[in-house]
């Protein structure tokens, strides 16, 4: 096969893969915020993102990160002067350290479906934030193919990303009780008020 067509598939599944870890943490974010929830809208939406979560995970990010992996390898094979590249090296580590982010949230997934909840919803935002540096330092590994220019872009991200963070904290210590979640609680008292008078007729 041509190189050019293994590079873009390779391409076109780190892309299903990056979105299938994004995807995936918002999943479990989801999940652990529904904890809060009364019945029986938690164990609803708790089952919901279990599915959600199981067909995502298995079905695209799992096949994408096995095929993304298969491209590079092959591109590492066909052209094994990649790896004389100092940026390579580093792209490399991040590519290791995207593995090990792949396998907690495996971890996390294998917790979640058995109902353990193990982090709050804000450190898995943070957690979520992990993937964004990674695929930040990658992108500017490869097109600008040095091993020194990509920190300054990294910095900026780490300082952006923490700017993010300070804000999300600040959001959730201003911000009133969600209107939602009022709502939510008027309903589902009101249902079971009335299937209470129901069950006395």
């Amino acid at each position: 096969m041509d190189f050019l067509y293994i590079k873009a598939l390779h391409i076109i599944f780190v892309v299903t893969w990056f979105a299938g870890l994004f995807y995936i943490v918002r999943l479990f974010i989801y999940h652990t915020e529904a904890e809060t929830k009364l019945e029986p809208a938690k164990t609803i939406l708790q089952t919901q993102y279990k599915l959600m979560s199981k067909r995502l995970w298995y079905i695209i990010t799992w096949p994408s990160a096995i095929l993304a992996s298969i491209f590079a390898f092959w591109m590492l094979y066909t052209n094994p002067y990649y790896l004389s590249e100092p940026w390579m090296h580093v792209k490399l580590t991040f590519v290791l350290g995207l593995y090990f982010y792949h396998g907690f949230c495996q971890n996390i997934y294998n917790k979640l479906q058995k109902d353990i909840i193990k982090y709050s919803a804000f450190r898995l935002r943070i957690f979520n934030e992990v993937a964004t540096l990674i695929l930040f330092a990658v992108v500017f590994l490869v097109t600008i193919k040095s091993a020194i220019n990509w920190i300054w872009g990294v910095v900026g991200i780490i300082l952006f990303g923490v700017l993010l963070m300070l804000s999300i904290r600040i959001y959730k210590k201003i911000k009133e009780k969600k209107s939602w979640d009022k709502a939510e609680k008027e309903v589902l008292e009101q249902e079971n008020t009335t299937s209470e008078s129901g069950e006395q007729l």
